[in-house]
This record gives structure tokens, sequence and C-alpha cells, in this order.
């Protein structure tokens, strides 16, 4: 019995969460917000990490312990990387302080990656739309950042004078948002399992 379950292999779903939906399966808030339950996902996962209940993209659940914790710990420093809509034209130097690392109330952040999206990536329809300003414009970035703190790319941003308006994330390390439509899902090919199709 101990080899068997040492042997078992984890499942791993790989979910684009829509906008508006929290990372977990009950709320008990008036009125109760959306949540993972909607979505028909296997018996027994959960997510591993979080996205915020007003960002969007990949989100990663599984029943394994160890493949969570893989995900989720900062001492792995699993790479996350970010379609950022942010509020602006951002200059050199403030592309360049993204990437040096900023100061946030919780101290420096690592170092990333970041270089600007022209044009706009191909993604879907936000609901409910981004609210724009006409007289302001508005610029995409990408960040990859090997950090998992509360709200982060949206404080980074910020910090530098480039408000975040819309945030979706398309990697986590190797795993890939590609072509999921929000509220698809799709169970990650592996050695012993073959790929499911998507499901929404």
């Amino acid at each position: 019995m101990g080899s068997a379950s040492r042997n078992r292999i984890g499942m791993l779903v790989l979910l684009n969460k829509p906008y508006g939906v929290l990372s977990q399966f009950s709320d008990r808030s008036q009125p109760p917000k959306r949540t993972l339950a909607e979505f028909g996902l296997p018996p027994d996962v959960y997510a591993a990490g979080r996205l915020d209940h007003d960002s969007e993209g990949l989100l990663l659940l599984t029943d394994d312990g160890a493949l969570a914790h893989r995900v989720t710990d900062p001492r792995h420093k699993q790479p996350k990387t970010y379609w950022v809509q942010v509020e602006g034209e951002p200059q050199a130097g403030q592309l360049q302080a993204l990437r040096d690392g900023v100061v946030l109330n919780d101290g420096p952040t690592r170092t990333a990656q970041v270089r600007s999206l022209d044009p706009a990536p191909p993604l879907w329809p936000r609901e409910p739309p981004v609210r724009v300003r006409k007289t302001v414009p508005d610029a995409w970035l990408e960040l990859r950042i090997t950090e998992g703190r509360n709200r982060q790319v949206r404080r980074m941003t910020a910090a530098v004078g480039l408000p975040t308006l819309r945030l979706v994330r398309v990697a986590i390390g190797d795993w890939r948002l590609d072509m999921l439509a929000p509220g698809q899902w799709r169970v990650e090919e592996t050695a012993s399992a073959p790929p499911s199709r998507s499901r929404r």
C-alpha cells in the first residue's frame, strides 16, 4: 500500500480562469462570488497557488500535494508569465525599473524579465470590458517573475507609474495557457496518462 501510494501519479489540470472568479470552490460571502465549482473540474483537485478574482488566465489545479508544493514553494522560483495592460505609455526607464526590481511595502522585488508587446496580444474580450480613459493611452507588457506575492504585478506596475488595467497569466514554468478559452480546462499529458480534450 505504501509503495502504491508513493508511485501514484497525481493529476494536473490547466484552467483558463475567467475574470471575476475566485480560485476556490466555495464562497460564503453575500452575495456569493463565482467560484471554480461551475466549471465541472475533476473531483479532489484544488488550486496550486492563487490568481486574484480580478485577474484572468492560467490556474493550475492538482490532487497531488508534492506537485502543488513544487508549483507554489518560492524556493523553487517557478517563473510566472503575465500579459499586462497598463495605463500610460511605458518609457525605457520604467521598464528598466521593473527589470531591476522595485521597492514595495513588503520589500524589494526580485529582478524580472519585461518587454513591450506591440501589437497587443490576441486575447478574448473581457467581461465586463476594461474601462479605458479615452484621453489616456494604454499599452501591453509581458512580465516574467519568480515570486508570488499578493497582487505583486499590479503593485509593481503601479510603483513605476503604470497602473494595471488588465492582467492575464499565460504561463507557469513550462505549463502554458495556449488556446484554452475562458472557463475551459485540460488535463496535462504525463507519461502515464494520455491528454484529455479541453472541457468547458
